[in-house]
């Protein structure tokens, strides 16, 4: 009876008609960064004339070609970072998880590292390669951090043992990174640089494509884990009570989150700290209900994304900003910022 109670209070957190608001405003936020993003950037083109075939024909191959796939990778991209942020601040139980803190970026960004330098010349595939090297690299960290927050239980230790297990795999894989470019050669090496620093230039429908569909089923494995990790936010005990089998939830998500976490890293490079930032400040604003919470941190990721990019074109025009350079200069602070927090109120 109190587990039921306790259910019906994570489930009745907001009412319909407010979860709905939020829901259309953040799509309707979406929607005109999408077409501000559309026509910015170092050719100025307008959507509306794409479609009416009033601009010039190269214009128009530019926008399909390159424009086109790029917002839709960013919106790709943006909702899967922030939506396993949220996933994973549900399943840990901690505010401050998040797949660049806990190593899994950087993990998979090593196994992306190893088959550009090692196996990419070999022609064996190279865009799916590079997509399975970036998932077992996610999965591996996952794993690796999953075991360790099991051992440790919860508290304040664990939270703590988390973050230096992430700063441990952080370090080793970039001192990975850096064998493997000393190894490289010269095309490798810059191909590594501007990679490592997070763009969405690789977008192009060939690749776009495929991980709209790959991204697309890993946010539809977070969705349907959104009522189960309400339950686990009441303790393992009581969740299996109230009939939750953790250990698969534990497995969909983390499954989940390595698809779509290396998927993104290995078209994207590491694009830092969104999955911290857009989940929790939404979970302060909205609440801990991973109903409402994990689609508003998808639109919210993909808000952020396609306005941080689109700056990163525009800004030093015709240079490019690389994307993950913005987003870490405005997460990093707010990092810091948490941290002060959380010892002020121990």
């Amino acid at each position: 009876m109190i587990a039921t109670l306790n259910i019906d209070r994570f489930r009745v957190r907001l009412p319909v008609s407010r979860t709905t608001r939020i829901l259309l405003g953040l799509t309707a936020a979406l929607l005109l960064a999408l077409g501000w993003a559309a026509a910015s950037g170092a050719l100025g083109i307008s959507p509306w004339g794409v479609l009416r075939g009033q601009e010039d024909p190269f214009n128009v191959q530019v926008w399909w070609q390159l424009r086109l796939p790029r917002l839709l990778l960013g919106v790709a991209v943006g909702a899967m970072l922030a939506g396993s942020g949220a996933a994973m601040q549900g399943l840990f139980r901690n505010p401050l998880a998040d797949p660049t803190l806990l190593g899994l970026a950087s993990g998979a960004g090593l196994f992306v590292a190893v088959w550009i330098v090692l196996f990419q010349d070999s022609g064996a595939g190279s865009l799916y390669g590079q997509f399975a090297a970036g998932f077992l690299g996610a999965l591996c960290v996952c794993l690796i951090v999953f075991g360790i927050a099991k051992r440790q239980g919860g508290g304040s230790a664990a939270v703590m043992t988390l973050l230096l297990a992430g700063l441990a795999i952080n370090t080793l894989a970039g001192a990975g990174g850096g064998v493997l470019a000393f190894i490289a050669s010269d095309e490798q090496l810059r191909q590594l640089s501007l990679w490592g620093m997070g763009t969405l230039t690789n977008a192009l429908w060939r690749t776009t494509a495929l991980a709209l569909i790959l991204i697309a089923a890993a946010l539809w494995l977070l969705m349907r884990s959104a009522r189960e990790l309400d339950l686990l936010q009441l303790g393992e005990a009581t969740a299996h009570a109230a009939g939750l089998d953790a250990s698969r939830l534990k497995r969909r998500v983390v499954v989940a989150t390595s698809l779509g976490v290396g998927l993104c890293v290995a078209l994207t490079g590491v694009i830092g700290f969104l999955g911290l930032l857009v989940p929790h400040c939404l979970r302060l604003w909205l609440g801990p209900g991973h109903r409402l919470l994990l689609p508003a941190s998808m639109l919210g990721g993909a808000l952020l994304l396609v306005v941080a990019d689109t700056l990163a074109r525009t800004a030093a025009a015709p240079a490019e900003i690389p994307v993950g350079l913005l987003t870490s200069l405005l997460g990093g602070p707010y990092f810091l910022y948490l941290l002060m927090r959380r010892n002020r109120a121990c």
